[in-house]
C-alpha cells in the first residue's frame, strides 16, 4: 500500500446526462507524497477544480478511488466523509469564503469548534495561526475591513485550523495583486518546509514555479508531469522582481 498523503486510482468524473455527458476527469492516476507541493495547471474547463474537489471529498467520483493517508474515502458515508474533511483536509478558495459576520479570529476558530474541540483550545489554536500568517493585529477585524491579501491569509489560517493532512487550494491568488500573491506564496513555502502537503490549482505560471511538481491537464486528463524540485526560491524571486 502506498504511503502517499493523497492517492487517486483510475479517477473518473462525469457531468451531465446522456449524449451531453462530459468527462470532467478522465482516468486519472495520482500520488502526492507527504510534504510535497503540487501545482495543477490547464485551460478553464479542463477539470482542475473538479479534480481538487474529488481529492478533498467535496464531490464523489463516477469511477475510480480516492485515498487519504492510506484510507479510501470515496466509499465513506456522507457523515463519515464530512468528519474526515473537517479533520484531514484544509480548503483555500479564490473567493476566500469567509463568514462576513465573523471576525478574522472567529473565522479561524469556527472549524476547530465544529471538530468538537473546546472554545479554549480553539482560541489558543487561532492565536498561533494568526501569528503564523502575520495577522495578530487584525484578529478582531471583519473580512470587509481587510485587504484581499489579508483575507486570503485568514482563509489559509482557517484551512490549517485542525492541522490537516493536506491543504487543497483552488486559484488561491486569483484575486490578489502581486504583493499579496507574494505574501501568500511565502506562507505556502513555509508550510512546505514544515512538511505540509499542498495541492494548488492555478492559472498563474509564477505560482506554479514555486511547486515541487507541476501537472498540466487538458480535457480531464494529465498531459504533462514535471518535477520542479528546487525552483521554489527562484519562483519567489521572480515575484519579488515583478513587485519592484
Amino acid at each position: 500500500m502506498s504511503d502517499a498523503a493523497v492517492r487517486a486510482c483510475g479517477l473518473v468524473k462525469l457531468h451531465g446526462q446522456g449524449q451531453g455527458r462530459i468527462r470532467a476527469v478522465d482516468q486519472v492516476d495520482l500520488e502526492v507524497p507527504q510534504g510535497q507541493m503540487l501545482a495543477v495547471m490547464g485551460p478553464s474547463g479542463c477539470g482542475k477544480s473538479t479534480l481538487l474537489h474529488l481529492l478533498g471529498g467535496l464531490e464523489r467520483p463516477t469511477g475510480g478511488e480516492v485515498w487519504l493517508a492510506g484510507r479510501r474515502i470515496d466509499t465513506l458515508s456522507e457523515r463519515a466523509l464530512a468528519r474526515l474533511r473537517r479533520r484531514s483536509v484544509g480548503f483555500v478558495f479564490q473567493g476566500f469564503h469567509l463568514v462576513e459576520e465573523l471576525s478574522a479570529a472567529e473565522n479561524v476558530e469556527l472549524p476547530v469548534l465544529l471538530a468538537g474541540r473546546s472554545r479554549r483550545e480553539a482560541r489558543r489554536r487561532t492565536g498561533v495561526l494568526l501569528e503564523r500568517v502575520g495577522l495578530t493585529g487584525r484578529a478582531r477585524h471583519l473580512p470587509s475591513q481587510l485587504s484581499g491579501g489579508q483575507r486570503q491569509r485568514v482563509a489559509i489560517a482557517r484551512a490549517l485550523a485542525n492541522d490537516p493532512l493536506v491543504v487543497l487550494a483552488d486559484e488561491p491568488t486569483g484575486n490578489l495583486d502581486t504583493a499579496a500573491t507574494l505574501e501568500v506564496l511565502r506562507i505556502f513555502e513555509e508550510l512546505r518546509s514544515a512538511g505540509q502537503t499542498l495541492v494548488i490549482v492555478t492559472h498563474d505560471e509564477r505560482v506554479a514555479a514555486t511547486a515541487d511538481r507541476l501537472i498540466s491537464m487538458r480535457d480531464g486528463m494529465f498531459v504533462d508531469d514535471t518535477r520542479l524540485a528546487g525552483t521554489g526560491t527562484r519562483g519567489l524571486g521572480g515575484l519579488i522582481g515583478l513587485e519592484g
